[in-house]
């Protein structure tokens, strides 16, 4: 009996991202994918930092992935910043393809940061590389303490950790032992940041991270 070895489906990906990458490095473009579970506050996280990015003279631009509407995409887009809306009629996760194509109709020569706005799915977009250089991954307090160890794919490749709407995790017995034990085993090398994009509280780190990115981003491509 003769078996056919078939290549890995996500060569075909792999290889659009790191077209992608190279674009992006080439503009001197940092680009940064944010993972999370639907509802984890992703959305409001960018409209906190774009205008704060805008301040450092960092210009940012957002694609963002949704299975339906445009409503992220607007609500982003009174930032004043460009975005591109992927709706992906059911697919939970994005693409390289889809992000090259929303590449195309974004000006990277007038562009920093570009923003990749995930779908909202803690499982699928972990194991595809858009071609980004930063990947992002972000756990509300509300989905749990115990959601790290459930779902490890989703933080281990992370390059940095936020923990969103940190001012409900009293009233929700957040238990940050638990979090933070399941961390170090799964990522101790990133760092992790606690915040609430509703309030503000700890957004400032989040942007200093953006910021000290693109900086390090830039000079590596300089070089």
């Amino acid at each position: 009996m003769k078996i056919n070895v078939v290549k890995r489906v996500l060569e075909a990906n792999d290889a659009v991202a790191a077209s992608n990458r190279t674009l992006m490095s080439d503009a001197g473009v940092l680009c940064v994918n944010i993972t999370s579970a639907p509802g984890s506050g992703k959305t409001t996280l960018l409209v906190r930092a774009i205008p704060a990015l805008a301040e450092a003279q960092l210009a940012s631009a957002v694609i963002v992935g949704d299975l339906q509407t445009t409503r992220d995409a607007e609500r982003i887009g009174a930032t004043g910043a460009p975005v591109t809306q992927i709706n992906t009629e059911g697919g939970c996760h994005l693409s390289a393809t889809q992000v090259t194509h929303a590449l195309h109709g974004l000006d990277l020569a007038e562009t920093a940061i570009v923003f990749i706005e995930n779908v909202g799915n803690m499982v699928c977009p972990a194991g595809f590389d858009l071609g980004e250089h930063k990947r992002v991954a972000v756990l509300s307090t509300p989905e749990g303490d115990d959601k790290v160890a459930k779902y490890p794919t989703l933080f281990q490749p992370a390059d940095a950790i936020l923990l969103n709407k940190i001012d409900l995790a009293g009233p929700l017995d957040f238990d940050r032992r638990t979090f933070y034990d399941d961390l170090k085993a799964i990522n101790s090398r990133s760092p992790m940041m606690e915040l609430s994009a509703r309030t503000g509280e700890g957004v400032d780190a989040w942007v200093d991270w953006l910021v000290a990115a693109h900086t390090q981003h830039a000079q590596t491509a300089g070089a």
